[in-house]
């Protein structure tokens, strides 16, 4: 997850999911690291280059399982999917957007995460 110099935390609007989430996606082989995925991921969906983002730290600050639907777009069947939430911090703005993922991109105040867990260590994290 990505935040902005006011603490407020980037969402993306998910295209074959049709809800707002924070950006992410899947481990590639070629990524080193839990890390260098999710720092990929986010450049890959919002166009912010990595030299322009900072990570809040090395460890992820919060670990999710979740089911996903089945994706015949992708020949995806429902999954499990295991989110590493690593923060990290920019003052650069969403440069462009993944098309064939995204569709929007909005910055909010972190005390919106719906998640009460994911929420308090992102504002405990941002102090």
């Amino acid at each position: 997850m990505l935040a902005d110099p006011d603490g407020r935390i980037l969402h993306i609007r998910h295209l074959a999911l049709q809800r707002w989430l924070l950006p992410g996606g899947h481990l590639e082989t070629e990524d080193e690291s839990l890390l260098a995925a999710a720092q990929r991921e986010l450049t890959e969906e919002t166009g912010i280059p990595t030299a322009v983002v900072t990570p809040a730290g090395h460890l992820p600050i919060h670990i999710d399982a979740h089911p996903i639907p089945a994706n015949p777009a992708k020949d995806e069947a429902e999954h499990q999917h295991f989110d590493f939430r690593f923060l990290f911090r920019t003052s650069a703005d969403v440069v462009e957007l993944q098309a064939e993922e995204v569709t929007a991109a909005a910055w909010r105040d972190a005390d919106t995460i719906a998640d009460e867990v994911l929420r308090d260590r992102v504002l405990h994290a941002l102090r």
